[in-house]
Order: structure tokens, then sequence, then C-alpha cells
């Protein structure tokens, strides 16, 4: 999970206006814009939903960030392969990996953070050398960590991340609270990847989309009513070079990035959790991405360079 940088930000959350019956509440966490839509005109209501929003998100960024020297993450990253007991949370998110990577066929892995190490998704056209890339590939594979919950070990040199997972869990945790507080329409929005419990009077939600390689300008318009949408894609994390575009989406078998893959895939569901993992499973599909989505029977939008 990313970014501890943006984490103190999460504390002090901005709440605005932005119609008779709408309040906006912003903050940062996770390296994303976090946002809050509230269908009310309660301005003392929206503020102390804000500060439960803004405290999930920061919880959820301080125990699972792999950035954090004080996080669950960092100290099984640092166990060196000793058997750890972990608490419910964090087992969950680690049977839930397990079961993408089972269903991914070992595409979907998070140890592939390791990965990050040479390659840098920066924009520019510097390639990592193929032998650094190579040294790495035995410290990749969830099969290698020994998980038998409540007891994890993680092998030395190898890593977990939950960046693949973690910001759409949020998403679904922080509407969750703020359904305890508020009955009307809520939105909740972390970095483009959302989940909503029902459209204000209004009218639907609308959502951009944003078209890869622009800056921020929407390549579709979507209308959510209920439910979740997430994005995989390439949109700001790639490297370009002889005309070849590389996203950062990685094929864990090779060490580099997936071939052939959409620039960006939406797609719509009940949960964002479940959202999130379908539109990155079919982006390692590559070239089949959008085959594997007819196969799901699921809503899902596609953008192809």
């Amino acid at each position: 999970m990313a970014g501890s940088g943006a984490v103190d930000a999460a504390a002090a959350p901005l709440v605005e206006r932005r119609g008779p019956d709408l309040v906006a509440i912003g903050f940062a966490a996770m390296a994303s814009p976090c946002e809050v839509l509230l269908a009310t005109s309660d301005l003392a209501l929206a503020r102390e939903i804000a500060r439960i929003a803004a405290a999930e998100a920061l919880r959820i960024e301080r125990k699972f960030s792999r950035y954090r020297p004080d996080s669950v993450i960092t100290r099984l990253n640092n166990s060196a392969g000793a058997r750890v007991e972990v608490d419910d949370e964090t087992a969950a998110l680690l049977s839930f990996a397990a079961h993408c990577h089972a269903l991914s066929d070992g595409r979907f892995d998070v140890t592939s953070g390791v990965l990050r190490r040479v390659w840098r998704f920066d924009g520019s056209d510097r390639l990592p050398d193929p032998a650094a890339v190579a040294a790495l590939l035995p410290l990749i594979g969830f099969g290698k960590i020994a998980w038998e919950p409540p007891f994890v070990g993680v092998p030395r040199g190898m890593e977990i991340d939950f960046g693949g997972i973690g910001k759409e869990y949020a998403v679904d945790r922080v509407l969750g609270l703020v359904l305890t507080d508020f009955d009307g329409a809520a939105l909740v929005n972390f970095g483009g990847d959302l989940a909503t419990n029902r459209a204000p009077a209004t009218g639907p939600w609308r959502v951009g989309v944003e078209r890869p390689g622009s800056d921020r300008e929407a390549a579709l318009l979507l209308e959510l009513s209920q439910g979740a949408l997430a994005t995989s894609g390439d949109t700001h994390r790639y490297l370009l070079r002889d005309g070849v575009r590389y996203g950062h989406i990685m094929d864990v078998r090779t060490g580099w990035p997936v071939p052939a893959a959409p620039a960006s895939i939406t797609v719509a569901s009940s949960s964002c959790v479940e959202a999130g993992m379908l539109a990155t499973l079919s982006m390692l599909q590559g070239a089949g991405a959008e085959a594997f989505l007819d196969e799901q029977g699921v809503r899902y939008w596609c953008l192809r360079a």
C-alpha cells in the first residue's frame, strides 16, 4: 500500500458545500486524493463523518503501508521467515490475496512488489537491466509464503505488499462506517476507486474515467446509482521506449510488464474490492482482457491506446 507522505494530511479533512443538498469531504491518503460525497445540507453531521472517514483511511494506511516502519506489513517483511501470528483483519486480506492468486493462475501475486527495486514507472525511457530483473524472480511467488491462518512466514528477501487490494478495501470500509451514522446517499472515492449505497434525489452519481495519456481529461462519463467502480491502468505509471509503452501491470512469470494490456479497464461490481480484483485480473490477461471479463458477466469499460 503506497504513500506514507500523505498520511498526516488525512487527519485534517476539508468539508465544503457543493450545492444546497451536497457536501464534499476531501483529504489525502494512500498516495491518492480521497473524497466522500454526502447528499445532505447538515454541515455539522458532515464534519463528524469527515473525521470518521479520514481516521479510518489513516488507520488502514498506517497498518498496511510498506513505507511505515511500524506497520504490520513491515513487521512481516522483516521477519526473515519466522512464523508470525496475525490479527483477523490481516488474515482476511492474506486469504483474499491467496484467493486472487489461485483465481489468476498465479498472475496476481502480492509478493511481486520486489520488482520496484529495478522498475521505475516515471514516464521516462529507462528500462532495467534484464539480468537485474531475472535476479528478482526467485523472490516472487505467493506459494513460497508459509500461510497457515493465522500464522504467516515471509522468507528472507521476500515482501508482501497489499497495494493491489488495499485502497479498494479502504473504500468499502469507509463507506460502511459512513452509513452507520448517515442514512442518505453517500459516495466514497479514493483515487478513482469508488462505492456508493444509492443515488441522491438529483439522479445517479456521474463519474469520469480519465483518458489514457491525458491531463485528467475524461474519456468516459459513467452513471452510478449503487455499487462500486474500480479502474486499473497505466495512465500515470509507465515507461516509453522506442515507441513501446511499458505499463506498471507486471507479469510475475517474467518480471516484465504484461504485453498487449489495455491502457485502462473500469469494472462495475457490488463492492470496490470485487471490482478492483476483476479490473486487475483482466489487465493481467493482456490481449485477453475483454474475453476474461465477458466470461465473468460483469459490466466494464476498456480503453486501449
